[in-house]
């Protein structure tokens, strides 16, 4: 595979259709195995050089301005590389052209797979952006909620295309179900696709496997019409 496919239903099994249900939704059978596998060898071939380090470390004060027990209060952590692919200016939204992917996003049955997990209308505009993750790189506990922007303080959506290597063990998704973090599924198989009705509680374990360990994220958020 040169390019991804210029319609989003051409990269799925045959009638790979599926609906969600509650917060968060996943499923690592809807992609052909070698197909995964061409996925990430266009992402880690052409847009690796685009990315770059997004890097959000425990604050100490965390510790040291404590000054009660259980005062504890962790802000959003994270260590990965990322790009936005948004438009057609940036390094990263030419690469993301260059290999069919922008055009892939914007086709028609990308956005309706979206809304038949959502369970309702999505805005056509949304936010595209790639991440990889490496051996050890994670993303703490957090909400995804956005209380001061109108059109997200009531939630919207996040569906996430994720391509691994066969160096890749293991990375854990917890999230958050009746007010306890007991829920996990793996999304470091070859594909997975999980889509999220934010906010909820949830984080990502630090990725687990070889030294040349990878997972590649391909990210659309939503706003719903």
């Amino acid at each position: 595979m040169r390019r991804f496919p210029a319609e989003f239903s051409e990269l799925l099994k045959p009638r790979a259709v599926r609906h969600g249900g509650g917060p968060f939704f996943a499923a690592s059978d809807l992609v052909d195995p070698a197909t995964a596998a061409a996925a990430f060898a266009l992402l880690e071939r052409h847009l690796a050089p685009a990315l770059k380090p997004l890097v959000r470390a425990i604050p100490p004060e965390t510790i040291t301005n404590q000054t009660r027990n259980y005062q504890e209060r962790l802000p959003k952590t994270v260590r990965n590389r990322a790009a936005d692919i948004d438009g057609t200016r940036s390094k990263a939204a030419k690469l993301a052209a260059r290999i069919g992917l922008g055009e892939m996003l914007s086709s028609p049955s990308y956005l309706a797979f979206a809304e038949k997990l959502a369970g309702r209308k999505l805005d056509p505009a949304f936010g595209r952006q790639v991440l990889r993750y490496g051996p050890g790189d994670y993303a703490g506990p957090h909400t995804d909620h956005h209380p001061e922007e109108p059109r997200a303080r009531d939630g919207y959506f996040d569906l996430h295309l994720s391509f691994s290597n066969a160096a890749a063990a293991r990375q854990l998704l917890v999230y958050a179900q009746a007010g306890h973090l007991d829920r996990a599924v793996d999304v470091a198989g070859t594909a997975t696709i999980a889509a999220y009705r934010l906010p909820f509680w949830h984080y990502t374990t630090p990725l687990e496997g070889k030294p040349d360990a990878a997972r590649w994220v391909v990210l659309g958020t939503f706003l719903y019409a």
